[in-house]
């Protein structure tokens, strides 16, 4: 599977380091200057989903799933290709998100973690700046929802789901997103400041519901002529690293599990994994459908032309590639994720395959959208690259991080990516890299760290994560059994 040759790419990546977020910490108002009036700044809307993998969306050209209001976004804006998450797994990438760091530096390397206490955030950054800041649905830093009187959402007034749906099962997509919706719309319409622009997050739950169905329902009736087919990289390579491995074999039951549906599919034949493919698409239909009536509301109240409006997720999912489900793997599936950016002066029905981004890049980028200036972050600002796509040679690689269980906070992975290979590597086992040229092997069905014709790249790249490791302070530790 190829992709067309793409522009190669010269700036390094942006780093922070402790000694700069102390900085920050001892005069953060120096980042709260505004210098223009309020009523010229943009609205700014972000619409998450929860472990949508980056072509399960029909403007990715995926045949299978049907997403008009996605897609509607997608002819408005940049869509980019290139888009990844900073871990495969909801509390670490969004701490990335919402503070432009990476998970080692948040130190929400697992979920149910809270944000490292002190560090700015999206929130807090707009807030500072004369924001009216909402955040609706899911937030895992460390609730997914949090509840009761005193609920504490750094940086943003959080709008909890009503009483009544208490045991009901928050776990159940098709329930909560309709409720998250019905709360933003009642904000875009009636109760947001009319003098004050705003900020707001709506955080969708599904397509996650399919950890659920993972588990629950895949004995179910089986109709083929509708489901989509396998993928063509649906087979695992029997020789790879020791660490995924293990990953697949590990099991786990209960409420105190951590990730692993892997262990449900076992068994599986060919029409459980398409009827698992099917399910997933259809609850990504429904989040569409949710997203549609909160554009729709945003249509009514007239602010779409003053409303810079986001789309992305949080991770990806495992889609059956390399028989995977979920995520917590360094697989494109789990880490690539939509990323569509909306809003005046924006081009209109643009791809762009050639930058690599990141959600921690959404922070810089909004901040300079909205001519703030922004905290010192680990991303970099999009805005360079969407209005001079040509002249901009954005990052020429970064840094995706894996923590796969906090029972076994050693096992770790990272991987480089750069513009035409990826590079993987893991913490322990045998066998712990691999490198795929990502030209002509999208699939990443042949791994090339054992070809000694590529022994050079393959340095370069472990070269590229040891600087990593030294300017951001990560505590990841190369193995010493490489070859």
């Amino acid at each position: 599977m190829k992709r067309r040759d793409f522009l190669k790419l010269g700036a390094a990546i942006s780093v922070t380091t402790s000694s700069c977020l102390g900085n920050y910490r001892q005069n953060s108002q120096q980042y709260c200057v505004l210098p223009q009036k309020k009523c010229d700044f943009p609205n700014i809307l972000i619409l998450m989903t929860d472990q949508q993998t980056l072509n399960a969306m029909s403007s990715y050209g995926n045949p299978w799933v049907n997403t008009p209001y996605m897609d509607s976004l997608a002819a408005k804006g940049v869509r980019f290709t290139k888009s990844y998450c900073s871990m495969p797994i909801c509390g670490p990438s969004r701490s990335s998100f919402i503070t432009g760091l990476m998970p080692h530096q948040t130190g929400v390397n697992f979920n149910e973690r809270p944000i490292q206490e002190g560090l700015p955030n999206l929130g807090k950054v707009f807030q500072q700046a004369g924001y009216k800041t909402t955040y609706f649905g899911k937030w895992h830093l460390p609730e997914s929802y949090p509840r009761g009187w005193f609920i504490d959402v750094p940086g943003f007034d959080y709008v909890s789901l009503p009483p009544e749906i208490k045991g009901m099962g928050l776990s159940l997509g098709d329930v909560t997103d309709n409720i998250i919706a019905d709360q933003a719309i009642d904000f875009l319409l009636w109760k947001r400041p009319r003098h004050q622009p705003f900020l707001s997050v709506v955080s969708f739950h599904n397509p996650h519901d399919i950890c659920y169905w993972v588990r629950d329902k895949p004995l179910q009736h089986i109709n083929l002529d509708k489901y989509p087919p396998l993928p063509p990289n649906f087979t695992f390579d029997s020789n790879e690293p020791e660490f995924i491995q293990w990953c697949r074999e590990r099991q786990c039951y209960g409420r105190k599990c951590y990730a692993t549906e892997l262990q449900y599919t076992k068994t599986w034949n060919e029409e459980q994994w398409r009827a698992y493919l099917q399910a997933y698409y259809q609850m990504t239909e429904q989040v569409d459908k949710a997203i549609g009536r909160v554009l729709n509301a945003l249509q009514q109240a007239k602010l779409e032309e003053n409303t810079l409006i986001v789309f992305t997720s949080d991770h990806g999912d495992g889609a059956a590639a390399h028989h995977w489900v979920a995520k917590l793997m360094l697989y494109e599936e789990s880490i690539a994720i939509p990323l569509v950016i909306v809003g005046k002066g924006i081009p209109q029905g643009v791809v762009d395959d050639s930058h690599l981004v990141s959600n921690m890049d959404l922070l810089p980028t909004l901040s300079d959208y909205a001519g703030i200036a922004a905290p010192p972050t680990t991303g970099i600002s999009l805005k360079p690259l969407i209005e001079q796509p040509k002249q901009q040679t954005g990052r020429d690689h970064f840094i995706v991080e894996l923590s796969v269980d906090p029972k076994h906070p050693e096992m770790m992975g990272r991987a480089v990516r750069s513009q035409r290979y990826k590079y993987m590597v893991f913490s322990r086992g045998q066998r712990p890299e691999m490198l795929f040229d990502m030209e002509n092997d999208l699939g990443e069905t042949h791994n090339l760290a054992y070809d000694p014709h590529l022994k050079d790249i393959l340095v370069a790249h472990r070269e590229q994560l040891t600087t990593w490791i030294k300017q951001t302070q990560d505590h990841f530790v190369i193995p010493k059994n490489l070859a």
